[in-house]
């Protein structure tokens, strides 16, 4: 889900044991990228330039507290600038769930998680290693990576899309994120007009509902009456099964749907597509292209829709890139 823009908790001295940025090399300084999900956390370092120099993966303990998921994840960050001998300028985080960037809380979260919803990350994050922090969500984070450094780098004006489980989305606009007066713009998973199926949110009809991973398992079922994962149905496709194929038309379909609806409201016509859904996209993807070759949007422009390009570090880079502009004002 799309949180608000981001914001920093306040910037202590540095931490005993951390490198002085000062008198530091500017080519030993870097930024850390932090993705916390319910299962693994990511932790990366990148230059300034936002190449990514090296990364860790590690266990979410997502039931231990807050105070333990970013120990882990602090303790990663230590780990990385000890074996790079790097100066770090700041870290920014990407987590699941619904945050408030500009106090750097995390709102709402799933059941995966305990003690997590209504703490303070950007706070903490500073009190242990002495640098500014961000937070936004992991969707807006996995936007802003592809296009500071990824399958739509440079583009002003992109909608992102991730098919996970249900389906997030995320708006570039004029070359900065934009969350709307309420937060929530970008939410195209949760828009209406896709049939009748009930959506997790507890409405009916929503994108989720046909292009998630929990949907398209669902109408797999529906037509066969057998219980497989999206992997499942994806073998199943390739290997001829008309009923797999099915679903991922229809998918297709609401994603080019999706895509035309923000052509035709925002005039953006620039879509980076993410997920482990979206990894069927030779599946995915001629459906796409019929969709929106048989309605072109009103404006008449081309339609550009890119695969995601950074993979598991989309989150991680673009939370980097966050506090990058924080810190460095790029």
């Amino acid at each position: 889900m799309s949180g608000d823009r981001p914001g920093a908790g306040a910037v202590c001295g540095a931490a005993p044991g951390l490198p002085s940025v000062a008198g530091t090399d500017p080519a030993d300084r870097v930024v850390a990228g932090i993705d916390v999900g319910g299962t693994n956390t990511k932790v990366l370092l990148a230059t300034p330039a936002l190449d990514t120099i090296d990364r860790i993966d590690l266990p979410t303990p997502a039931h231990a507290g807050g105070d333990a998921i970013v120990d882990a994840a602090v303790a990663a960050v230590r780990t990385l600038l000890d074996r790079h001998r790097a100066a770090l300028l700041g870290v920014g985080v990407g987590a699941a769930g619904v945050v408030d960037a500009a106090t750097g809380t995390v709102l709402v979260t799933a059941n995966s998680f305990t003690g997590w919803a209504g703490y303070g990350v950007t706070d903490a994050v500073t009190e242990r290693l002495g640098v500014p922090a961000t937070l936004d969500n992991d969707v807006n984070a996995f936007l802003l990576g592809e296009v500071a450094a990824g399958a739509v780098a440079g583009e002003r004006n992109v909608l992102g899309m991730t098919l996970g489980t249900g389906v997030g989305g995320a708006l570039v606009l004029g070359g900065t994120l934009f969350g709307g007066p309420h937060g929530a713009a970008g939410e195209i998973g949760h828009v209406p007009g896709f049939g009748d199926t009930p959506c997790t949110c507890g409405q009916h009809g929503h994108l989720e509902t046909v292009a998630g991973a929990r949907g398209m398992a669902d109408r797999y079922a529906d037509r066969t009456g057998r219980r497989r994962s999206t992997h499942q149905v994806a073998d199943a496709a390739r290997a001829g099964d008309h009923h797999a194929q099915a679903v991922f038309t229809t998918a297709g379909w609401g994603i080019a749907r999706a895509i035309l609806l923000t052509a035709g409201i925002l005039d953006v016509t620039t879509v980076v597509v993410g997920g482990g859904v979206a990894r069927s996209w030779d599946l995915l993807g001629p459906a796409v292209t019929a969709a929106l070759a048989a309605e072109p949007p009103v404006s008449g422009a081309a339609i550009r829709v890119e695969q995601a390009a950074l993979g598991s570090d989309a989150v991680a880079l673009g939370a980097a890139a966050q506090v990058r502009a924080l810190v460095l004002g790029v």
